[in-house]
């Protein structure tokens, strides 16, 4: 009787280790279409295209759930890039999400703000610095300019700032640069 169960026993072991290494050994990561059509995507998590975000959106793109010209902040531009991606034929920016600004940061009036932290809490990216009854702040870098601190602001204190193209803000297009 000990004989069948230390048999079994082993037997489900070996198995269980089996099954294990195969677990690791052959992983799929995730779906390299999505990380292809995310890594096009602005990242600016405005929510404009329906989805909560860009990576939901991609993901929607590669099931075919939805069609590459939903992001306003990715323009025209992204639209065809993604259209090339996919081998598919371009569309126009649909209007009905929004439309194309230019790169744009939130900016807090200091002397309105009343640190009510409802930007900080709406904001996708974490770009607001501040606590409660204190005055908020943008980290301009991390801000993607999605507007979405604009609404919830009870004392419209929150400006979007054009950025304006500098040597230290200034990211060529990798198309052009290749071409060059």
């Amino acid at each position: 009787m000990f004989d069948s169960i230390f048999l079994f026993s082993s037997l489900a072991l070996l198995l269980g280790l089996i099954l294990g290494y195969a677990a690791i050994k052959f992983k799929i990561e995730g779906n390299p279409l999505v990380d292809q059509i995310d890594a096009i995507l602005p990242q600016t998590q405005c929510g404009q295209c329906d989805y909560p975000g860009c990576r939901p959106y991609a993901e929607a793109i590669a099931k075919g759930e939805a069609k590459i010209n939903q992001c306003p902040p990715g323009g025209q531009e992204g639209v065809d890039a993604l259209a090339e991606l996919l081998d598919i034929e371009t569309m126009n920016l649909n209007d009905e999400h929004g439309e194309t600004k230019p790169k744009r940061v939130a900016v807090v009036d200091e002397k309105i703000c009343i640190g009510c932290t409802l930007c900080i809490q709406a904001c996708p990216v974490d770009a607001f610095v501040g606590s409660s009854k204190v005055m908020t702040t943008v980290i301009a870098d991390e801000c993607t300019g999605c507007d979405l601190c604009i609404p919830v602001c009870p004392v419209d204190c929150i400006d979007m700032v054009e950025v304006i193209p500098t040597m230290r803000n200034f990211v060529p297009d990798i198309t052009e640069v290749a071409n060059v």
